[in-house]
Order: C-alpha cells, then sequence, then structure tokens
C-alpha cells in the first residue's frame, strides 16, 4: 500500500448494526477473532454465534475462512469490536421472513421446541411461533410428537420489533385438504362403493374418511337391522365398506344398507300370512311390542295380541330379549310390516287339542 492508502485504511470508520467481512485470524472452542480492515479486531463469543452453549466452534471454522458478522461494540474496552453472527442470521432470517409473507410462501423447518401455546421453529436464526390452535386443522392434545419433525406453515403476522412473527400450518392443511375434496367430488357419484375409515363417531352416526373428504354413515343406514349405539358398532380406525348414498354440495351420505343383503327380500314367502314364527322382543311400547324375526325384520305384536286375557300394556307379560311364538295375521311388503298375534296360535291350539280330545273320544266310543 501507498502512504495515502494506509492512511485512509487507518481511518476507516464501523458502526454499531453495520454487517462487516473478515478473514478467521484465530478459532477456539469458544470464540472467534476476525481481522475486519479495522484498526481492531472483530471478536465472536459462542454466546453471539449460537443459542447453543456447548457448540465448539473449532468444529465449524478455520484459521483463514471468510465469514460476515454485525457490529454490536465498536469498542468492548479491550480494543476490540464486538461482533455477532448469531444476529446476522436473525437480520437475514427477518429478510426470509418478510419476503415469505408478503409473497405468502410456504416456509419449511423443524420444530426446535413445544411450548405450552404452541410450537417453536427456526428460520436461518429467527424464530417463529405457531399458536396451538394453527399447527392443525383438528384438535391436537399432545404438541410433543412435532418435536424435531420438520412442518410447513405461512406466516400470517411479521413484526419482528415487537418480536411477534407468527406461523399458521393449520392453513395449508385446510387449504390441501379443499383441493383434495375438489378432486374426489368430481369422482365420486351416487352408487360408488368405497371403502372408508372410521375418523369420528357420535350419537347419531359415524363421519367416514373417503381419503381426504368425509361422509356421514348415520346410525339409520349402518344396518338393515336396529342399532342403538354406534360406538358399540364401530370403532375408530375400523376399515368400512361403504356405498355412496346421497351427494349434496360438499356433504356425502353413505350407508352399509347393501341392497342384496336386504333382509326383505324373499320376506313374503318366509312370513306369509299364517305361517307360525319366533322370534326375540326388541323393544316395548304401551301399544305393544316389536318383535325381531330376522336381522333388519321387526314385527308388531300388538297389546290386544298378546293374550285371549286382558293386558294393560306388554310389559305386564313380556321382557325385553325374551323368546316368543305368534302367528302371522298381516304381512305389508311395500311397508314393510308385519303384525303377529300370540292369542291366535293359542286360539288355534286350543281348537287343536279339541278336535284331538274329540276324535280320541269317537275312536273310543267305537271301539267299544
Amino acid at each position: 500500500m501507498s502512504f495515502e492508502q494506509m492512511l485512509e485504511e487507518s481511518l476507516k470508520t464501523i458502526r454499531n448494526g453495520e454487517v462487516v467481512e473478515g478473514t478467521i485470524l484465530s478459532v477456539k472452542p469458544d470464540e472467534i477473532i476476525l481481522n475486519i480492515g479495522y484498526k481492531s479486531d472483530g471478536v465472536i463469543l459462542r454466546s453471539d454465534y449460537s443459542n447453543d452453549s456447548n457448540l465448539d466452534l473449532t468444529t465449524l471454522h478455520k484459521v483463514g475462512d471468510t465469514m460476515e458478522a454485525v457490529v454490536t461494540k465498536v469498542n468492548d474496552g479491550e480494543g476490540q469490536v464486538s461482533l455477532s453472527y448469531k444476529r446476522l442470521l436473525q437480520e437475514k432470517g427477518n429478510q426470509k421472513l418478510e419476503a415469505a409473507f408478503e409473497n405468502e410462501e410456504v416456509l419449511k423447518a423443524p420444530v426446535t421446541q413445544v411450548l405450552k401455546g404452541g410450537l417453536s421453529v427456526e428460520i436461518e436464526g429467527t424464530r417463529v411461533f405457531i399458536p396451538a390452535s394453527l399447527v392443525s386443522d383438528r384438535y391436537e392434545r399432545d404438541l410433543n410428537k412435532y418435536l424435531g419433525q420438520e412442518i410447513e406453515f405461512k406466516i400470517t403476522e411479521f413484526n419482528p420489533r415487537r418480536r411477534r412473527i407468527i406461523g399458521n400450518r393449520k392453513m395449508i392443511l385446510v387449504e390441501r385438504k379443499s383441493e383434495i375434496q375438489k378432486d374426489l367430488l368430481e369422482k365420486l357419484k351416487v352408487g360408488d362403493i368405497i371403502e372408508g375409515t372410521i375418523k369420528n363417531i357420535t350419537d347419531f352416526g359415524a363421519f367416514v374418511d373417503l381419503g381426504g373428504i368425509d361422509g356421514l354413515l348415520h346410525i339409520s343406514e349402518m344396518s338393515w337391522g336396529r342399532v342403538e349405539n354406534p360406538r358399540k358398532v364401530f370403532n375408530v380406525d375400523d376399515k368400512v365398506r361403504v356405498f355412496i348414498k346421497e351427494i349434496n354440495g360438499t356433504k356425502i351420505a353413505l350407508s352399509r344398507k347393501f341392497a342384496d343383503e336386504n333382509p326383505w327380500n324373499g320376506a313374503s314367502e318366509k312370513f306369509a300370512v299364517g305361517t307360525v314364527v319366533a322370534g326375540k322382543v326388541a323393544r316395548m311400547t304401551d301399544f305393544g311390542a316389536f318383535i325381531e324375526l330376522a336381522p333388519g325384520i321387526d314385527a308388531l305384536l300388538h297389546v290386544s295380541q298378546i293374550s285371549k286375557d286382558h293386558v294393560d300394556k306388554p310389559s305386564d307379560i313380556l321382557s325385553v330379549g325374551q323368546e316368543v311364538t305368534a302367528v302371522i295375521v298381516e304381512f305389508r311388503e311395500a311397508d314393510h310390516k308385519i303384525s303377529l298375534s300370540m292369542k291366535a296360535l293359542d286360539d288355534s291350539n286350543s281348537r287343536f287339542a279339541h278336535d284331538e280330545d274329540v276324535e280320541t273320544a269317537y275312536t273310543d266310543s267305537d271301539a267299544e
């Protein structure tokens, strides 16, 4: 250098917050010394390099490497310039996050912490908080499963001055789910038979995941037989074979009442008027008892047809689960209604027994 160049170099000034580049003169496990072209060297302590208090800087850098850092103090009291590599990363991270916020860009980063109210991820040294309500499109009871996992999210709030940078993973899941639902709705049609997975069970039915879109399997469509409680029939994650009964916008109604399994097929022959049948009492009302003759086929035994003696209410004579024998007195296939009578069966048996007695008496008299 000429004398003028050396003088100009010696008069070089730097300011706090300025980004400087230098060549590494020395590396220790807990500090890096840089020649930054200033009258004093720059120093980066481990605490200004990373949040990891056990990090060994010699494993990351060597003498002669060049690197950038931010000036935090021009004179640290010992004639050196304090530098921060961590702050440089944060500033670069803020720039990247600000651009992602403005462009609605999808970012990806590992979860570094599970906090009480959500998750913390880090983008180039800058922390982003994802509230628990924005982690998933469904309620998550335990967020610990996300620790260390790389997740996607969008920045929905960016305010670095207040240290408030909010990420949203839920909106990505909802957007993708909406796209999948749209594609599926275009493919599905009424009558399609499909296998799904039980996702949720309620008192009135079960929601079935059809591969990205949910359908409702109402309690009345679960079986040709009577279902009292869906939870006694299905468990969450069960695989079920269903068919599309109705599509109304984004709502899909499902059914498991396949036509070829309809218990009323051939019922006119099996349950013709005059046929004596056996069944179990399924439920009772004040006006009669419903007898299950087969899964999906209930017949009414009216209170007036229980006995030739007066009966106030069915529960005085019968109980749920009791097996009874009766004769079919009415069959209406179109309405799926069958009427029974125990009284008629008793009368028939009485007449049969009376005719048998008369025949026996006649035979004995004839023999005499």
